[in-house]
């Protein structure tokens, strides 16, 4: 048995520490979400934490986990009887990414119900979790479905398994845990507001910390036993700890000034709902059993305001998490004071999530005129821009985009863009299945086994079912693509009014993108060459940042922009292959610099149409003289292209029909 690294071992990431003992201590916090950096700790902490929870009772024998003192009545392994239990250590269950639906929430003997018209079940993780830990790292990455069921678990304290009108319930009431990295990709609301709390973990800057994180991380790896001996006495006195706050916890008085300072700051912070509330209450609550009190403190409120909050007050996906500490400091002060709360408490260390999001950056040099459009010389083509780099403007205010999808039907990862086959929606049709039954096709299966019953010697009322006769339902749903934005930056894009506008055209993209569950990646071209901003990922935060920063001036060449993004595809499909990929140029069409670069453009737009890959061209030229160079580059791109206006959902009604059109 592999031996955890001790909980109280770990050097630094006091939030993150706090908030799992919260946790540890009531329950009903709603367990926590751990954001970091890689190589932070954040799975080490979590999987210590299992080792200081206190033993569970349990039903002999009751794969679900019933409390013998209250055993659940709807069991599938029931009914028991109240009393006579057995206590074993809590339990941690990880949910890997990849994880099926069955082995989540559990299997049924398709085969078994069909011929013997019996329940046979085989619990999943839920189920393993009831009472303990479900530990879910890398959770942003979790496919949607696995979400949904992960959302109705939270939501009701149960696990429903329902396959063609045979159905199972089972209580499955757990603390979830998750940790992510937040390059990789935000959550979905629903399921960030069902973590009670949230930390930000970074590694530390003090050499001298770090080099204690070392030496304590490749001692316990020389010799796992004997480091873990060393802090027994330590894990001891938490797991003590820990039982004496949960005794203590019963009788902590929240008072009427300290239910005032938490509405008062969820108010203040306009979070959604009333869940935030609640949230609050409990871990101030839990704060003061783990420091040994029975009234909660305004010191309490703020703490859990700071745990509770950062993640209940983001907006859209761009918005930093984190809360304004002075905004907070104030409103607890304004509506502090009652005669059962301190009216002037120390405020303790700053917790988590400060700063109150990022400063506006500043809007460049006055008169940029040098990034105006230049004029158009022979052949249609403007002269080169003669303009230098100039800074990063802002992006216009972001606005609902219409969807763009890849034509046909794909085989990728679930997402919400482009049709494709998957293990969720609507059916389709029924198959032999390859490998485990997963999605039963029933009138299929019947039809397939009607012909031999007699051949069977059938002579009951179950249908006599052999593993031949079993057909697996093909369902179509949508999933997720790469969308790789191909940004012109050069002078002729230039004018602040026009590239305001263009990146805000391009971080509505990204907004619904982020809704889709797509990866991106940003290629920008401008001066002598094109560069990969951001390669394909999952987070569409980081593409929005670096969007954010784009400086523009140059000149224009669009060969090798496109060169550069055919590039990217492919090596993004040998990682990927069944993620299907979808362009968007966002340029004026014009190209400039070295020879032939009109020509060099069209061919390198061309490879793209010879791949199929599906593409928009985003037409950013403006002015009463229009050239169409953007529908040109379109053409040789197999596309289509829209304007900038076109762009919004209640402009552009045709698009999808087009894009699919012209790729037919």
């Amino acid at each position: 048995m592999t031996i955890p690294f001790p909980f109280t071992a770990v050097v630094g990431q006091d939030d993150l520490r706090l908030a799992l003992l919260l946790n540890a201590v009531s329950p009903a916090v709603g367990g926590v979400l751990v954001r970091g950096e890689k190589g932070t700790a954040k799975s080490t902490a979590v999987r210590a934490l299992s080792a200081l929870l206190p033993e569970v009772p349990v039903v002999p024998g009751c794969r679900f986990s019933c409390d013998p003192a209250s055993p659940d009545p709807g069991c599938p392994d029931g009914p028991h009887e109240t009393g006579g239990g057995v206590e074993r250590p809590a339990r941690m269950v990880e949910l890997p990414v990849g994880a099926s639906e069955d082995r989540l929430v559990g299997a049924l003997d398709i085969e078994r119900a069909l011929s013997e018209g019996v329940k046979a079940f085989e619990p999943g993780l839920l189920a393993d979790a009831h009472r303990g830990i479900l530990y879910v790292d890398e959770v942003n990455l979790l496919h949607d479905h696995l979400v949904d069921l992960l959302l109705d678990a939270a939501a009701m304290g149960a696990s429903y398994v329902e396959r063609e009108g045979v159905s199972v319930r089972h209580a499955a009431r757990f603390l979830l845990v998750g940790t992510m990295n937040p390059e990789e990709g935000e959550l979905r609301p629903q399921l960030l507001d069902r973590f009670g709390l949230t930390v930000e973990v970074a590694a530390s800057r003090e050499p001298d910390q770090r080099v204690e994180v070392v030496r304590r991380r490749l001692a316990y790896d020389d010799d796992p036993a004997a480091f873990a001996a060393r802090w027994a006495e330590d894990e001891a006195e938490v797991r003590a700890r820990i039982v004496a706050a949960r005794e203590l916890l019963p009788s902590v008085r929240l008072g009427d000034g300290a239910l005032r300072q938490i509405a008062a700051t969820c108010a203040a912070f306009e979070v959604d709902g009333m869940r935030a509330d609640i949230v609050m209450a409990r871990t101030a609550t839990a704060l003061a059993a783990w420091a040994g009190r029975t009234d909660v403190l305004a010191e309490d409120v703020r703490q859990a305001a700071l745990l509770a909050l950062p993640h209940r007050r983001r907006r859209n996906p761009f918005d930093a998490p984190g809360l304004d500490e002075d905004k907070l400091d104030e409103t607890l002060e304004e509506f502090g004071g009652s005669e059962d709360d301190d009216p002037d408490p120390d405020p303790g260390p700053d917790g988590p999530g400060g700063g109150g999001g990022q400063p506006d950056p500043g809007e460049g040099p006055e008169g940029g005129d040098t990034g105006a459009s230049p004029e158009a010389g022979e052949g249609g083509q403007p002269q080169p821009s003669g303009g230098g780099e100039q800074s990063a403007v802002r992006a216009s205010e972001p606005f609902r985009a219409k969807v763009l999808s890849v034509p046909g039907i794909g085989e990728g990862v679930a997402g919400r863009r482009s049709r494709a086959r998957t293990e969720h929606g609507r059916t389709t049709g029924a198959r032999r299945p390859q490998g485990a039954l997963t999605k039963l096709h029933l009138a299929a299966t019947v039809q397939a086994a009607a012909p031999h019953q007699r051949a069977r010697g059938r002579s009951g009322p179950g249908l006599v079912v052999r593993r031949d006769d079993l057909r697996q339902a093909t369902r179509e749903g949508r999933e997720g693509n790469l969308v790789l934005f191909v940004v012109d930056a050069s002078g002729s894009m230039a004018a602040r009014q026009r590239m305001s506008a263009v990146k805000g055209a391009v971080l509505s993209l990204l907004l619904d993108a982020y809704q889709r569950r797509d990866k991106v990646g940003l290629v920008t071209f401008r001066g002598t060459g094109a560069d990969v901003a951001l390669p394909p990922t999952s987070s569409v935060d980081a593409a929005a940042a670096r969007l954010e920063s784009l400086p523009t001036g140059g000149r224009t060449p669009l060969a090798a922009g496109l060169l550069r993004a055919h590039d990217v595809l492919r090596v993004e499909r040998l990682r990927d292959p069944a993620r299907r990929p979808l362009v968007v140029v966002v340029t004026d069409g014009r190209a400039t610099g070295g020879p032939e670069p009109v020509a060099l453009a069209g061919r390198a737009a061309r490879l793209f149409a010879a791949d199929g890959v599906a593409s928009v061209v985003v037409d950013c030229e403006s002015g009463p003289v229009r050239l169409g160079l953007a529908g040109q580059l379109a053409d040789e791109l197999g596309g289509t292209a829209v304007t900038l206006d076109e762009l919004r959902a209640d402009s552009i009604a045709g698009l999808v029909k087009d894009v699919q059109r012209r790729a037919a």
